[in-house]
């Protein structure tokens, strides 16, 4: 996938979040085929989840748990879907620390 429209996904994702979660502390980065969903602490950024393209604007979701291993969420579906997907299912972790 070329670099622009991955970029043009991660940014879109990120608008998205920020407005399902109703704050800034979210940003988002295309790497590879997978946009990855960090949360802004006070120190650096902190890697949270993925998406993953699976094929034309189909995307899986991963969670990065504590032990740094990628565990998949259930589901897979449109941007749009996989963002409120991540925002159900992961809102405390998508939370600012202060």
């Amino acid at each position: 996938m070329p670099a622009l429209p991955t970029k043009h996904y991660a940014a879109e994702l990120q608008r998205q979040l920020r407005g399902l979660l109703g704050h800034e502390q979210i940003v988002t980065q295309a790497y590879g085929r997978h946009l990855l969903i960090k949360r802004l602490d006070d120190e650096d950024p902190t890697v949270v989840a993925r998406l993953t393209e699976l094929g034309r604007n189909r995307y899986g979701a991963a969670f990065r748990s504590h032990s740094g291993r990628w565990e998949p969420l259930p589901g897979a579906g449109s941007l749009d879907k996989m963002a409120q997907l991540v925002v159900t299912l992961l809102e405390p972790y998508l939370q600012p620390d202060n």
